[in-house]
Order: structure tokens, then sequence, then C-alpha cells
């Protein structure tokens, strides 16, 4: 295990990980719903506007982008 530094919520924590425990839970939630969200809608002209629509912030949605955790990111266009 690592000395690590939350990438969501900037705390330190002891982990494999690059988000604590208390921020796992949330990006769980997040990329739930924004799964939900691209299910349903694929056709979104920009990251931000896919922000705005979930709620979910531009920096984690990069994150979530770079790690491959959004199954239909592949049918939007941006």
């Amino acid at each position: 295990m690592e000395f690590k530094k939350c990438v969501r919520c900037g705390c330190f924590f002891m982990s494999n990980d690059n988000v604590c425990c208390n921020c796992e839970s949330k990006d769980k939630f997040d990329i739930a719903k924004l799964n939900n969200i691209l299910e349903d809608n694929d056709q979104f002209n920009s990251i931000e506007d896919l922000s705005i629509a979930s709620g979910v912030n531009v920096n984690n949605l990069n994150r979530y982008i770079k790690n491959n955790k959004l199954s239909g990111f592949k049918n939007i266009s941006l």
C-alpha cells in the first residue's frame, strides 16, 4: 500500500487506489448516473454539456473517460 492523495477530494490515505474509501462510493454513483444518461441520450456536443446534464464535474468526467469507466461514452460526439 502507498500513501496517496485522493484525486477527488484531496485527502491523504493509504491504498493502492486513486480515490479514498469515502470517494469510491461517490465515483460508483456518478458512473452509474452517467452510464444511465448516456444510455438514454448519446447526443452531447461537449463534455461541458454532459457535465451540466449529469451534475458531475468536468475533472471527474475526464478521469472516468481516461479510465474507461463510461460504457456509453464511445457513442457521444465530443
